[in-house]
């Protein structure tokens, strides 16, 4: 039996016992790590079963071809996606600071893309968009309706328009971003690309839905430029405390609405 000989994209069998479902997780997975090393063309569900430590047999069980495991990785990365959206609507990210929100859903984003299946399935779909059969642009444009709503709450007065744009723009660039440390085989330089995406959104959505705007007292000073904490007092203007960025090494005045 060949790897092309059956074109399905459900599973042969459901599995009903934890077992079952263990060793569905266990191919899912074990196919994730081969589509990286040897590519998707190069792979073979014997390899895959291989990897997954289960006999071919077992293997076809469930899946008729490497066409249904993708499918079927395709719709557990779409599961951890909307799992991803509904924790974070149920914690209320929107009422936290701007960076430390965007920090946490960064962190949430980035800790999903360590699970092999998600990791590759984002990878995939920037390099070979024809091979899925579920995920397409409606999970960028889902994405991209989940900030805005966001973006509503944090500023109710923020025209539909103008936050639609600011969500796909925020979007596109961590999408792009993500893309880039993904592929990146260094380690440190890939946590630093990561460690970057909240300052750059808090830097371009300040103006709209900043802490000020959202009606949040911020007890920790933040830069006005990056909105790193890292800063240092450097000296008083006027009577008001001078900071020094260490991020971006700009200087700014503590406003006179936090020097109460």
């Amino acid at each position: 039996m060949t790897d092309e000989s059956h074109s399905s994209s459900n599973l042969r069998r459901q599995p009903k016992q934890r077992r079952g479902q263990q060793r569905v997780e266990k191919i899912l997975e074990a196919a994730a790590l081969v589509f990286d090393e040897v590519g998707y063309e190069a792979a073979t569900t014997h390899q895959i079963a291989e990897r997954a430590g289960t006999a071919i047999g077992s293997l076809y069980q469930f899946f008729p071809d490497k066409a249904a495991i993708f499918n079927a990785m395709e719709l557990r990365h779409l599961e951890r996606v909307q799992a991803m959206w509904s924790q974070a609507n149920a914690q209320e990210f929107w009422r936290l600071p701007l960076q430390e929100m965007l920090t946490q859903l960064t962190t949430g984003v980035v800790a999903m893309f360590e699970q092999p299946v998600s990791r590759v399935m984002f990878v995939q779909f920037y390099t070979a968009r024809d091979r899925f059969q579920t995920i397409d642009d409606s999970l960028t444009q889902e994405a991209i309706a989940f900030l805005s709503t966001i973006l509503h709450q944090r500023n109710p007065d923020l025209p539909t328009e103008r936050r639609d744009l600011l969500a796909e723009v925020c979007v596109h660039s961590c999408n792009a971003l993500i893309l880039a440390a993904l592929r990146q085989p260094d380690e440190d330089k890939r946590d630093r690309l990561v460690q970057q995406i909240p300052v750059l959104l808090a830097a371009y959505l300040a103006a709209d839905v900043g802490d000020q705007i959202h009606g949040y007292v911020m007890n920790v000073m933040i830069c006005s430029h990056c909105n790193s904490q890292e800063l240092a007092k450097n000296g008083r203007r006027r009577g008001k405390q001078c900071y020094l960025c260490k991020n971006c090494g700009k200087q700014f005045v503590r406003p006179a609405a936090e020097s109460l």
